[in-house]
């Protein structure tokens, strides 16, 4: 998201009730996690070392604290700052110098990944989405309270992609773009760190 969204978010976070660390680790739940590996199909470059990566019902949001909150407090005890919150766009996209986390903190979606020739996803509250850099995203539907919690890693500038002319260029950014230290809800033992830090086989 634009620098003015996260400046928003920046001042909400200053009066809000937060939960403290120890809270959010009562909050976390374990669920098998899904990696998902998209190709550059001509015009998404996707990424071609790390898989995205969806955790069903991460998060349980029954608590005293906003949805949203939780959920940004969560990411930035690991280390994904520069947090928005707001709906995904609905025109396929993707960033291709930093890698994203969305996490559902209100409603459901049905959410497309890869690109056109990816796969769409339903998505509710609780659940968490990473999105290595130049991975196609775009909302498809979504229910009328539907509210996302983005962030980004310390490493990585934002940017957003959509002209298919610029995909040669960003297919090479996209390759330049490092494994963030901490996977953004579990931290250094994550799945995604896990797998993020295995090569992946030639077939």
């Amino acid at each position: 998201m634009p620098l003015k969204d996260q400046l928003k978010n920046y001042a909400k976070k200053l009066v809000e009730d937060r939960p403290d660390p120890s809270t959010l680790r009562r909050l976390l739940r374990f669920p098998r996690s899904l990696a998902l590996r998209f190709k550059d199909d001509g015009v998404i470059p996707n990424n071609p070392r790390f898989p995205v990566m969806i955790y069903r019902n991460a998060i349980s949001l029954r608590t005293k604290f906003d949805p949203a909150a939780v959920i940004d407090a969560l990411f930035e005890s690991n280390g994904w700052s520069r947090s928005w919150r707001d709906s995904i766009y609905d025109f396929l996209h993707y960033h291709s110098q930093v890698h994203e986390v969305l996490g559902v903190a209100r409603g459901s979606a049905k959410v497309e990944l890869g690109g056109v020739k990816g796969k769409i996803l339903s998505m509710k509250a609780g659940d968490v989405a990473i999105l290595p850099a130049g991975t196609g995203h775009r909302l498809i539907d979504a229910s009328r309270n539907f509210q996302v919690v983005g962030a980004y890693p310390i490493d990585g500038a934002y940017d957003e992609c959509t002209d298919t002319r610029d995909r040669v260029a960003a297919a090479k950014r996209v390759a330049k773009v490092r494994k963030p230290q901490n996977d953004p809800v579990y931290g250094q033992d994550g799945p995604m760190t896990e797998l993020w830090r295995a090569r992946r086989k030639r077939a």
